[in-house]
């Protein structure tokens, strides 16, 4: 069944509040299994994104084609590129913004795959729990404009931006972040010449190589279904470089095309197209992409788990944050 989980208007008419104080009885008829008397969050903060629980269908099965096979896959096409125990895959956000989370395992190591379009935030995690190993699903819920995911071996709801168990068993819990980098395919291609990309299990499944957010990333625009203020520096929509609590505008890190701070080292590079601009992501404007590195001896530096997200989530989900300003050169 062609789902287009997207339309905004139909979302909007969805985003009904709840009562903060004990989750709603159409929640618990939904959610059987889910303990809501364990959680962290204000209930009121959270609202339908429009589609049901699984009406995003996440890729259980995840196929994969050879880099030297992808013949419709634009070279600056962003892909979410992760490589594990000398295993390396992509994940293009074609796909991914249709599905939002796959389940997978690299290098023997069971991942969930996730991107967020509203918040532009792609995260991979470690999937396993102490001994157990979860899969996600996605919830059809939203908070701050993030997607709730859950796990459907307790049913508890996890807020996919920072990977932390918000309502059930698993709440307070956090998944262990991984450094994946979201990267144009032609910079994965010259890193890993022998690695795999993800493909469609079905190709006329849903409308891979659009973007259902003509114009999202405008920073002049609104973010959707958000209730919270943003004060700056910046727009809401807005690019930042984020790195757990420390973030810069993505404008000025293009300026200056490196930063150093404390032990981190960021750097910006043409030749990536924005998923979120144009209706064929292959024709997005170029906003270029990160490498972030974590200086761990002298003269020595291993990747990071950093994101490119945008201003109002970054803020929204830590509010002690900081958005630090460069002097222009």
């Amino acid at each position: 069944m062609t789902i287009f989980p997207f339309l905004f208007a139909f979302a909007a008419l969805l985003a009904a509040p709840v009562f903060a104080g004990s989750a709603p009885a159409d929640w618990k008829q939904e959610w059987p299994r889910t303990d809501f008397s364990k959680s962290i969050i204000d209930f009121l903060e959270v609202i339908s994104g429009g589609p049901p629980k699984d009406g995003i269908p996440t890729i259980d099965d995840p196929q994969f084609k050879p880099v030297s096979q992808m013949n419709d896959l634009g070279e600056e096409e962003p892909v979410i590129a992760l490589s594990m125990d000398g295993e390396a895959k992509a994940y293009p956000l074609r796909i991914m913004m249709w599905h939002e989370i796959a389940n997978d395992k690299i290098g023997g190591v069971p991942v969930t795959v996730t991107y967020c379009p509203l918040c532009n935030a792609a995260v991979v995690f470690d999937r396993r729990v102490d001994e157990k190993m979860l899969d996600f699903g996605v919830s059809g819920k939203l908070r701050h404009s993030d997607m709730i995911m859950y796990d459907r071996q307790t049913e508890s709801w996890w807020q996919q931006f920072v990977g932390r168990g918000i309502v059930g068993d698993m709440t307070g819990v956090e998944l262990e972040r991984l450094p994946a980098r979201v990267i144009p395919f032609s910079a994965f291609k010259h890193s890993y010449p022998d690695g795999k990309v993800l493909v469609p299990s079905n190709p006329n499944a849903r409308r891979y190589g659009e973007n259902p957010y003509v114009k999202y990333d405008n920073p002049s625009g609104n973010p959707f279904l958000y209730r919270g203020r943003y004060d700056g520096p910046g727009q809401p929509l807005s690019y930042v470089v984020a790195v757990e609590k420390d973030a810069w505008l993505l404008d000025d890190l293009r300026k200056t095309g490196i930063i150093e701070h404390n032990n981190l080292h960021i750097e910006w590079q043409e030749g990536m197209r924005s998923a979120l601009d144009s209706r064929s992501i292959n024709q997005g404007r170029d906003i270029g992409f990160v490498k972030a590195q974590r200086k761990i001896a002298e003269g020595r530096y291993e990747d990071t788990p950093y994101d490119t997200t945008f201003a109002f989530a970054f803020k929204a989900f830590h509010p002690d944050g900081k958005i630090h300003t460069l002097s222009k050169k």
